[in-house]
């Protein structure tokens, strides 16, 4: 498998690779790094309004949140705020966005709490925090562009973040969903090893990060220089404390529980060679969303090509045209191809 180093843990669904220490050298190891303690990041009180402007969302407790925004030549038709995925910032858009503004689509990619220059670097910061600051965005990129047609986008895990929100109703102005490759890896996904050594490490050595090289390697895209990109943005976080990927999970959990409750208007797209969301848990999610959903203009879509970050690919046009039509239109047959692709492809999953 070609890897290229050093590799970023972006949208690193997968968990570090963990030594096996005998009972008395965890316990002893335990003591040892009494230090390093689990952290969270929580939201303060409410002080004032949330508000954009002067380059940041700036949420009710006064965390500022810093964005990126891409408007067309002329005025927007509609409007996208997309999240980012796992250690991954703002600049995980710069790829797709000019084509979203050549379709008269106005973008903008906030970083979430914990991650880019946002408050809280590298703690987790809860995932009812996240969904909090998605909502409380969503409803400012709304009054910004009243006129326009919303719809929120999200990769890995900012489309976990998004699939919680909209079961739980919580973005009333959104008109529907874009999700690249939602991360819903959650412990029923998982083994009995991996859920075990998860709960080992977040609960003796909460706080030890974990670079890179610890990760296993996995690759989240074909296209070499895009990665090189995200390696070397200072932006992307580089080393995950254990209790950051233990509250990672818990958020695909709750993903993973949104199917059967999600019934907002949405395309899922996945990719046949994404290394990080297994193909099971992909599968698994697509079949407990609920009829209502499919009524609704939600579709599904399948790139047997395509990687993890399927907006940042070689073949990027696919689900980026596929994006924009269902933008435009979500009773529309999608350009590619796809949501036939997506209906076989999940017919032959067991």
């Amino acid at each position: 498998m070609s890897i290229i180093p050093p590799w970023p843990s972006t949208v690193t669904d997968r968990l570090p690779r963990l030594p096996r220490l005998p009972r008395r050298a965890a316990l002893a190891g335990a003591a040892a790094l009494a230090g390093c303690t689990s952290l969270a990041d929580p939201r303060g009180p409410t002080i004032e309004p949330a508000i954009i402007g002067d380059g940041a969302f700036t949420m009710p407790d006064g965390a500022r949140l810093p964005y990126r925004a891409w408007l067309p030549d002329g005025p927007p038709r509609r409007v996208v705020l997309a999240l980012h995925g796992f250690n991954d910032s703002r600049d995980a858009w710069e790829i797709p966005a000019p084509s979203f503004t050549q379709a008269g689509i106005a973008l903008y990619a906030p970083d979430q709490r914990g991650f880019g220059a946002a408050p809280g670097r590298g703690i987790w910061p809860g995932a009812a925090s996240l969904v909090e600051d998605a909502a409380s965005m969503a409803r400012l990129v709304a009054a910004l562009h009243p006129d326009l047609p919303l719809v929120l986008m999200g990769e890995s895990m900012g489309g976990a973040v998004l699939m919680r929100l909209a079961a739980s109703g919580g973005a009333a102005h959104a008109r529907g969903y874009v999700l690249l490759a939602p991360a819903v890896w959650g412990r029923a996904r998982m083994n009995v090893f991996l859920r075990s050594s998860l709960w080992l490490a977040a609960n003796l050595v909460p706080g030890m990060a974990v670079p890179g090289g610890g990760l296993v390697r996995v690759r989240a895209s074909d296209n070499r220089d895009a990665l090189i990109r995200l390696s070397r943005d200072p932006l992307t976080i580089l080393h995950t404390r254990f209790d950051t990927l233990r509250g990672l999970v818990d958020l695909m959990d709750l993903a993973l529980a949104s199917g059967p409750a999600f019934q907002a208007p949405a395309l899922f797209l996945y990719g046949g060679k994404d290394e990080l969301v297994p193909k099971e848990a992909t599968a698994a999610t697509w079949r407990s969303l609920s009829g209502r959903w499919a009524e609704h203009g939600g579709r599904i879509a399948f790139y047997p090509a395509g990687y993890h970050l399927l907006m940042r690919d070689l073949d990027r046009e696919k689900p980026i045209n596929d994006a924009i039509a269902w933008i435009a239109d979500p009773a529309a047959p999608l350009p590619s191809g796809g949501d036939l692709a997506a209906r076989a492809w999940l017919a032959r999953q067991s």
